[in-house]
């Protein structure tokens, strides 16, 4: 098992934000110093009412403190990207950690973020398509000409590509059952969501591993899973610290229509104890072992990612829990290796 810490990129409005980057690179140096094998953050635009920095130049900076971490960017919204930038700014980032670059590519499903990059809902899976054949082809080909529906680059002879090759590893954000499928058919690790019930989603990952047998695609192994994560000394303490935050949080994601690209009849429209359930990781050091382990032993999970930081939530909250990870959880699971 692997760990990811999802850095924190969403602040209140009128917070500083150089203040804000100052402590988030405190938690990762924490979080390298900890045991966590991969760095991460997400990506949104015109994210009201929240503040938000651009992840690749936030993650660069990050990159910094991260040591022998992996670094990346879950998830860019590809369909809102120009996929030649995408390319040389993920090379790039590759390049500053020395090979340990990892891509998240996902549709995305705001609406506002469609109309500001003229990029209509209904072209989002097209130029997903389209995009990741480009930057694929930009990272391993020594000379490339693309025409097709929306991307067009003449004939160019390539001077910046990543380190790794073929290239860096593409993990595919999905929700829906059709999105899943697509991620096996095409040979993608699937990201799983931090949204979705561990009940539907041990339905999907059933769906996941049976399109692998299908398509042939079976040797990608990696399953990385996101979590919503507190942790405290007993279950009770930290479902009383973590409410001020994740309950609102989580009230701005059904105002941006998040909920509405969830498999099945999942929604965040319950109580905040009903949300939680199955959903979110709220516990004791014991409580976080238990769950984990039972996502490795019934889903097949290999990496997981966590949330441990939402908008308002004090800095020293954040290190407090990074100190038990690093103290109780990450001592089990490295014990085992």
């Amino acid at each position: 098992m692997k760990f990811g810490f999802f850095v924190l990129n969403q602040w209140p409005l009128g917070e500083d934000m150089h203040v804000k980057i100052g402590e988030a690179v405190e938690q990762v140096r924490a979080a390298r110093e900890a045991g966590f094998d991969i760095l991460a953050t997400g990506q949104h635009y015109l994210s009201y009412p929240y503040q938000q920095p651009a992840s690749i130049p936030y993650l660069s900076r990050l990159a910094a403190e991260a040591g022998d971490m992996a670094v990346a960017p879950l998830v860019l919204l590809l369909p809102l990207l120009q996929p030649v930038e995408v390319a040389e700014a993920m090379a790039t980032l590759d390049a500053i950690t020395g090979g340990r670059a990892i891509m998240g590519a996902g549709l995305g499903y705001r609406e506002e973020e469609n109309i500001a990059f003229n990029s209509p809902a209904k072209e989002r899976l097209p130029r997903l398509v389209e995009s990741l054949e480009l930057i694929k082809r930009l990272w391993t080909e020594p000379e490339v000409e693309f025409n097709s529906t929306y991307y067009h680059i003449p004939k160019v002879k390539l001077s910046t590509q990543p380190i790794q090759k073929p290239h860096p590893p593409i993990w595919m954000a999905a929700n829906a059952d059709a999105a899943v499928k697509r991620s096996a058919r095409q040979g993608y690790p699937w990201l799983i969501s931090p949204h979705v019930t561990v009940t539907t989603t041990a339905g999907q990952v059933q769906l996941y591993k049976a399109t692998q047998r299908e398509a042939g695609t079976e040797s990608v192994t990696d399953l990385p899973m996101m979590r919503e994560l507190f942790v405290d000394t007993d279950a009770a303490t930290a479902f009383e610290k973590a409410r001020p935050y994740l309950e609102p949080k989580y009230k701005a994601y059904a105002a941006w229509g998040q909920d509405d690209v969830l498999p099945g009849d999942e929604t965040f429209d319950l109580p905040f104890e009903d949300l939680a359930r199955d959903r979110f990781l709220i516990g004791s050091p014991d409580d976080v072992i238990t769950e984990v382990e039972r996502y490795e032993r019934e889903l097949g999970v290999t990496h997981m990612l966590f949330r441990m930081q939402w908008p308002g939530m004090p800095h020293a909250e954040t290190m407090r829990q990074l100190a038990l990870f690093r103290d109780h959880i990450i001592p089990h699971f490295k014990g085992r290796r």
